[in-house]
């Protein structure tokens, strides 16, 4: 069984190099979904029988790892030098995050896979699999980061 849960962050970034308009600072509202799979617990009593997991504990996760550090920052990679100049002229009351890559919705939705494998990974152990981290930069475009040997959902 597959199950997804999805929270939504709002964030700015540039693509420092990008041929067209997206070289300029701006700002998406960012959709993020995490899809887990499991078997489903047995009728046996415990608070999450008939459930993978709880969606509470996959928001939690959501909004603890990528939501309350990215929401309403502005992302933008170490090597852009003309833009972290920029933000440290705004001092303390702005929220920066500093990121390793461009950040494109792609390397995006990657350290957000990485971050939240492994907080799956330590808390579930084989129990449960992050199978895909789905990032939407706009109601129409998205990036997948996907475990691997997933073959296709629902398999």
């Amino acid at each position: 069984m597959q199950i997804t849960r999805q929270v939504e962050f709002d964030a700015g970034h540039r693509i420092p190099h990008h041929g067209s308009k997206c070289r300029n600072a701006h700002g998406h509202r960012y959709t993020i979904e995490a899809t887990l799979r499991g078997p489903v617990k047995p009728a046996d009593g415990s608070p999450d029988e008939g459930m993978v997991i709880d969606f509470s504990d996959i928001k939690a996760a959501l909004m603890r790892l990528i939501h309350d550090p990215w929401d309403h920052s502005f992302i933008v990679w170490a090597g852009d030098a003309p833009m972290l100049d920029a933000l440290l002229l705004l001092g303390d009351n702005h929220k920066t995050v500093v990121v390793p890559c461009v950040p494109t919705v792609e390397n995006l939705v990657q350290l957000a896979f990485d971050v939240l494998n492994a907080e799956f990974d330590r808390i579930y152990g084989k129990e449960l699999t992050l199978v895909r981290v789905r990032l939407f930069e706009t109601p129409t475009c998205w990036a997948d980061a996907v475990a691997p040997n997933v073959t296709g959902e629902g398999k």
